[in-house]
């Protein structure tokens, strides 16, 4: 089913999955977005063990320039922990973060100087990351021209950055990088509702950023908007490239969901609600990530996965692509070249294997398929980094397979209309309020809060707005 969106219509959806299966990782996939200035980070108690463990990584891993890379794996000492050393500092760190929870610890003590420390370093992996990257791509006119047309866009939207930065670092509400792995960047950020009465739902969401720059604040704003909403928000961060390819980035969500799944519960999250999302390329990532998982379930990998896809209520797709095959060539117009791209995928003969929409009509896997939760595509008409024919495409094979699938559609919205100048205009937000509908669609109680919700104020003012839009890069 394609909706044509111009106003917020309540879509109640059904959750009539059954699935006892467990999944394979033999096929993966990828997400879509077409801006790029390196943004590799993650988070550990120190700034000095944070740049040092990076530059580690990059020492060992040098980067050549050669149209296909080789995967990039970040261990400081040269060789892997072993199995045994992974789980057991995975259950030390989750433990760790779950006794702060308790106590109330985490963010409330946290000091101004802390705050400052760790913004500095950040900036410092930021800008050197970047000029990395950029050593690597090459400066050109084209990228020039879009990195300064960056820079105009995040000024003209920067009073709606600073409120959602001040909240993100000072907030009581947020518990930034929690960590669920061992590799680099295994880190998450929970958005936690005012009230703790009764389970709530929750969304892992994955966030976008060409592959290159993805980072969980990204998801920020939509996570304090949906707090606001009693839903818990789990914004999962991952490798990005060149800190590692595809395979790495998959493998580093389904730690992510695995640990939503498995310890949501002691945040006052509802196990049994509890919803995949992704935004741009995140929605690709976890795209794939889910498919991988039904496929391993589907093969008789039960006892190998620390996750179920009968676990997930509901998967939304918000400006996403699903298959690569029929967007290389696009992306390769709009700047993300071709060699990189396949570099970022693992090679050419990767891009069938990280595109879902190819990898379901596979007949070797029509029991996957049928195991899939129900799935919403959101997409702007005017999307020119990924058309919205990508979420109609996908929306429709699935349907073709038996999948519970729609596409929803917003005339003429943009790539980062719907994700960021909406959101910041304040009042009504067509894609928000279907995203709530659904998530809400059973509790009659929840929906009547929000049909009383107040409007949300508006972050920036509309004449900044529509010059942002204007010079958008994407």
């Amino acid at each position: 089913m394609i909706m044509m969106k111009s106003k917020p219509p309540i879509l109640p959806i059904t959750n009539n999955h059954n699935n006892n299966n467990h999944i394979n990782p033999s096929s993966s996939f990828l997400g879509s977005s077409t801006m790029f200035v390196q943004r590799s980070n993650y988070e550990l108690p120190t700034s000095h063990l944070l740049i040092s463990q990076i530059d580690d990584d990059y020492n060992s891993n040098s980067i050549e320039k050669k149209p296909l890379l080789s995967r990039a794996f970040s261990f400081a000492g040269g060789s892997p922990p072993s199995t045994t050393q992974q789980q057991r500092r995975r259950r030390s760190a989750s433990d760790d973060n779950l006794h702060l929870i308790s106590n109330g610890e985490e963010n409330e003590g946290e000091s101004v100087a802390t705050s400052v420390e760790h913004a500095a370093a950040e900036t410092f992996l930021i800008t050197r990351l970047s000029f990395k990257l950029l050593g690597y791509l090459g400066v050109g006119y084209r990228w020039i021209i879009r990195f300064f047309a960056l820079g105009c866009y995040a000024i003209f939207l920067m009073p709606g950055f600073i409120q959602v930065g001040y909240k993100y670092f000072c907030s009581s509400r947020i518990r930034r990088g929690i960590v669920y792995g061992d590799q680099p960047r295994n880190s998450l950020d929970l958005y936690l509702p005012k009230n703790n009465n009764g389970p709530k739902p929750v969304v892992a969401f994955v966030t976008g950023g060409a592959w290159i720059i993805g980072y969980k604040a990204w998801g920020s704003l939509l996570g304090q908007q949906l707090s606001d909403r009693d839903i818990i928000v789990a914004c999962i961060d991952y490798r990005n490239f060149p800190q590692g390819t595809m395979s790495d980035m998959i493998e580093d969500a389904s730690r992510g969901i695995s640990f939503v799944c498995n310890n949501i519960e002691e945040y006052g999250g509802d196990p049994n609600r509890i919803y995949l999302m992704g935004q741009s390329a995140g929605a690709h990532i976890s795209a794939c990530t889910l498919v991988e998982q039904a496929i391993k379930e589907a093969g008789g990998e039960g006892e190998s996965v620390s996750w179920s896809v009968s676990q997930i209520r509901a998967y939304f797709g918000l400006s996403g692509g699903y298959n690569l095959l029929n967007l290389v060539d696009h992306f390769h117009s709009r700047g993300l070249y071709r060699s990189i791209f396949l570099s970022i995928m693992g090679g050419e003969h990767s891009l069938r294997h990280y595109s879902p929409e190819v990898v379901v009509q596979d007949p070797n896997v029509r029991s996957a398929v049928s195991i899939l939760p129900p799935m919403t595509l959101f997409h702007g008409t005017g999307d020119y980094s990924i058309p919205s024919d990508a979420s109609v495409k996908f929306s429709e094979t699935l349907q073709g397979l038996g999948v519970e699938a729609q596409a929803i559609l917003y005339e003429g919205k943009t790539h980062t209309d719907v994700f960021l100048q909406d959101p910041m205009r304040g009042g009504n937000d067509p894609m928000f309020e279907d995203l709530v509908a659904i998530i809400h669609a059973e509790d009659e109680e929840a929906l009547a809060k929000d049909a009383m919700a107040p409007q949300r104020k508006r972050l920036v003012p509309e004449f900044m707005l529509k010059l942002a839009r204007a010079v958008s890069p994407f």
